[in-house]
């Protein structure tokens, strides 16, 4: 599950990362608690003029497929099950033609304890660099919006998810410690990407939608394998807080 994240880089910083460029200017503020239908950034690929351009867009957060009759389903569609979403009318199309790349610092898990309490961690690589999602976008027409109005399509994304790895099948990989804390936390985890699967990914030249699923389902594990969870305070569940105490690590409740 992926229900909150950090993605607190400047426009600039992701252009170098990805190698990417504009196509339109785009407006972004950092954020330390990212909630659905907010906008983030994504990176995609498209084919212009036969050549393969890799661009920064902003998108919201919570897929809206291109036929439904208003965008108001998309908070219900952040994230999309790997499993089972090439049988799903809202992601498989886009799983086939419309991949991108979702750039974060770490995300936001909680963990249950007794009664109703319960401990925030930020996921996070522990070397301090970014990570990337794997994503899936599309755009959706406003019918009721002139020809001539820019505001009239809306560019949204869903990231992938999986089951948690259970500490036994976790067990032969040296990422196991990691999803063993992971598990511990939710039983489903967002798809992280290295460059090699993201390059593949991106591709929109690329068709078999299956194949790539399952390429980033097995590479997930060794992107994930320097990840670290830290304890933070309790103001992250307030989608209104947002600034960079959210991520500094607190004593666990347990």
């Amino acid at each position: 599950m992926c229900g909150r994240y950090v993605m607190a880089r400047a426009v600039g910083d992701l252009l170098a990362d990805f190698d990417a460029e504009l196509e339109n200017e785009v407006a972004l503020e950092k954020s330390w608690n990212v909630a659905p239908t907010d906008a983030v950034p994504i990176v995609l690929e498209r084919l212009v003029d036969d050549n393969l351009k890799r661009q920064l867009h902003v998108a919201k957060w919570g897929l809206v497929p291109s036929w439904a009759k208003d965008p108001k389903g998309g908070a219900r569609l952040i994230n999309a099950r790997s499993e089972t979403l090439l049988e799903k009318p809202s992601f498989k199309k886009a799983a086939v033609a419309r991949r991108c790349a979702v750039p974060a610092d770490g995300y936001y898990e909680w963990k249950k304890g007794e009664g109703k309490n319960k401990q925030p961690y930020y996921v996070h690589p522990g070397d301090g660099q970014g990570l990337v999602f794997a994503g899936l976008y599309e755009w959706w027409r406003d019918q009721s919006a002139a020809d001539d109005d820019p505001g009239r399509w809306l560019l949204s994304m869903s990231i992938l998810t999986a089951d948690t790895p259970t500490a036994e099948s976790a067990r032969t990989r040296r990422s196991a410690s990691v999803f063993d804390e992971l598990t511990a936390l939710h039983d489903r985890v967002p798809l992280p990407m290295d460059t090699e699967t993201m390059e593949a990914w991106l591709d929109p030249r690329e068709k078999d939608a299956a194949g790539l699923v399952d390429m980033v389902r097995s590479k997930a594990h060794d992107a994930a394998s320097g990840w670290t969870l830290d304890p933070v305070g309790s103001a992250v569940g307030n989608v209104r807080n947002n600034s960079p105490e959210l991520i500094e690590p607190v004593e666990g409740l347990f």
